[in-house]
């Protein structure tokens, strides 16, 4: 026998969706299975990127009580009323690149890490355009309803609550698979973290803050590092740019201003070597970031979330202890402050975050398709 011929299909609305295909891709390396990965968002029309991307790139960021308003109604819609028909109909018609690219592929099974493909692939399999089995991989601690659809083979969830809410919306228990949310292998691997500090040009021996993102109510990743500097306190801040030079140039002048006590960060693709040589985060609760942290044992301050599926994320962190929230830059300053000074409440955040952590959930998505192919 041949490769099973595994297509994964992510949508770049965010980076989450295309990370977590990229961490099945990873785990597929070396077994059974040839593993593709596309971003739907790629093969469809102009009108259809820019709705995904740039207008919820727009919403989230301008105008985020808006963005409540549409997460919140169209959960609550019925899957069969007029607003979703009309939503299928317009994804559909401008979907044709995406229906060439699969049956061109021809793949034995299909991953989808966004609820976009999934919805694209439940029609296509209705009509008979597509044969094979579609599973569906939900990327954050909350089920909206527009991931639930006729025809999958499965779902993997991210927890019990998530299993929970899919069996309520008519998911039946033997297609729920309670897994975690795939991150790259790395993520398994014993890491020296003074090593990994030393590498930055930090001490082993001082508490290490990573912040990963700004957001409203507390300025830039500059503004945000610039203002826990001037906090009292022994400690030290890896601060993440991304991709944004801008960013970078201005956290390269604010650390020749603190010597030793800031690292800047431009993008990297080993941020689980940050994570492990830091002892606590300040993140927007992602379900990637927040997922990558839980399997390092990384206790969390969130910030920003984004109403909804973020909101939710951070709600699940809270209540299990592995994290606290900051509504603005004093909160945030307090909220370090404190654990800083109180060592014990920082290694209970930790125990606890490692107990949610989940770093063979790849492993388990891939083990489970592939059983249940051969069964």
């Amino acid at each position: 026998m041949g490769k099973l011929k595994l297509l994964l299909v992510s949508a770049s609305a965010g980076s989450g969706h295309t990370r977590a295909a990229e961490a099945l891709r990873s785990h597929a390396y070396g077994a059974n299975v040839a593993a593709t990965h596309i971003d739907i968002l790629n093969f469809v029309s102009p009108f259809l990127r820019t709705l995904y991307t740039d207008v919820y790139t727009w919403l989230v960021k301008r105008a985020p009580s808006l963005w409540s308003h549409v997460y919140r109604t169209t959960h609550q819609a019925k899957m069969d009323g007029k607003g979703h028909a009309l939503r299928r109909w317009a994804e559909r018609r401008n979907s044709a690149r995406f229906r060439r690219e699969i049956a061109h592929s021809s793949p034995d099974l299909i991953v989808c890490t966004h609820f976009l493909p999934a919805d694209l692939l439940s029609h296509l399999i209705t009509v008979g355009a597509v044969r094979c089995p579609v599973w569906v991989q939900v990327t954050d601690f909350d089920l909206h309803r527009m991931w639930v659809h006729q025809h999958m083979a499965g779902y993997f969830a991210p927890n019990e609550e998530v299993a929970f809410r899919l069996r309520q919306h008519g998911v039946p228990p033997d297609r729920i698979h309670v897994t975690g949310i795939p991150i790259m292998p790395a993520f398994s691997d014993h890491i020296d973290k003074a090593g990994c500090a030393r590498e930055l040009g930090l001490s082993p021996n001082r508490k290490t803050i990573l912040l990963m993102g700004g957001g409203a109510g507390f300025g830039t990743v500059t503004q945000i590092a610039e203002h826990l500097l001037r906090a009292p306190g022994d400690f030290q801040i890896i601060a993440m740019a991304g991709r944004d030079d801008a960013v970078l140039a201005s956290l390269r002048e604010l650390a020749a201003r603190h010597p030793g006590r800031l690292s800047p960060q431009g993008y990297t693709d080993t941020i689980e070597r940050l994570m492990t040589c830091s002892d606590l985060v300040v993140t927007k609760p992602g379900g990637l970031t927040t997922s990558e942290s839980l399997a390092i044992g990384l206790p969390m301050v969130v910030i920003a979330p984004i109403p909804g599926q973020e909101e939710q994320n951070a709600n699940f962190l809270l209540e299990r202890g592995a994290a606290l929230k900051a509504f603005d830059l004093l909160t945030l300053e307090y909220r370090i402050g404190h654990l800083l000074a109180h060592p014990s409440k920082l290694e209970d955040m930790r125990v606890k975050a490692q107990a949610l952590g989940n770093p063979a959930a790849a492993s388990r998505v891939l083990a489970t398709i592939l059983r249940k192919t051969t069964e």
